[in-house]
């Protein structure tokens, strides 16, 4: 029976944000786009880029692991041990030591943020200053025509990409007055799973 088990060709994988990317340009909002780059804003924070038509890999694969951009050198490290990278700046991972144990998750510190609790608001804003600084940047080395933003914490709607406009024009350079687009992801939690099958007719 160890036949079964032995594989005469490779097996294309890819991570969920890769996969979620393919698919959002395949059927969702990245589609047709040339210069793309998505970030899934849950646990922690996903990211992905098409590059002049193409997914971004890189040399092992690891192209695209936007969450791990450093805004503070001098902060905790995160999994992969940057220290104040995006992913802890905003990720749900962190929630409760950025809000000292009174938010088990981000959907309850936005709800007390609509609410207009004063401290909710004031954590909220200072995690999407420092999105939109990671946004900013980022714009700056991939000079993207449009940034998707998926995920769970996508979810909160105009609690999240009003305030995150709002910042963006602050920090975003715009040559010649250009604004990247930044807009809702829309395929929900399919699109990873339509990513893959994507991938797959492509191989």
């Amino acid at each position: 029976m160890d036949h079964l088990f032995e594989f005469q060709d490779p097996v294309p994988v890819l991570n969920d944000a890769h996969a979620a990317l393919i698919g959002e340009s395949w059927l969702g909002a990245a589609r047709s786009l040339e210069n793309v780059f998505m970030l899934t804003l849950g646990t922690g924070v996903g990211g992905a880029a098409i590059v002049e038509g193409k997914l971004l890999r890189g040399h092992i694969g690891r192209g695209g692991h936007l969450g791990h951009i450093s805004l503070d050198p001098n902060g905790s490290p995160d999994v992969t041990g940057m220290p104040g990278s995006l992913e802890d700046k905003i990720g749900n991972c962190t929630i409760e030591s950025r809000t000292q144990g009174r938010f088990k998750t981000t959907h309850d510190l936005v709800a007390a943020y609509a609410a207009g609790d004063p401290d909710a608001r004031n954590i909220w804003l200072k995690s999407i200053q420092d999105l939109a600084c990671g946004i900013g940047s980022l714009i700056n080395v991939l000079d993207p025509s449009t940034v998707v933003i998926g995920g769970g914490i996508a979810r909160s709607g105009r609690d999240l990409f009003e305030p995150l406009q709002r910042a963006l024009d602050e920090v975003e350079w715009r040559p010649g007055g250009q604004k990247v687009k930044v807009i809702p992801a829309e395929l929900g939690e399919f699109a990873g799973a339509y990513g893959a099958a994507c991938s797959a007719l492509q191989a």
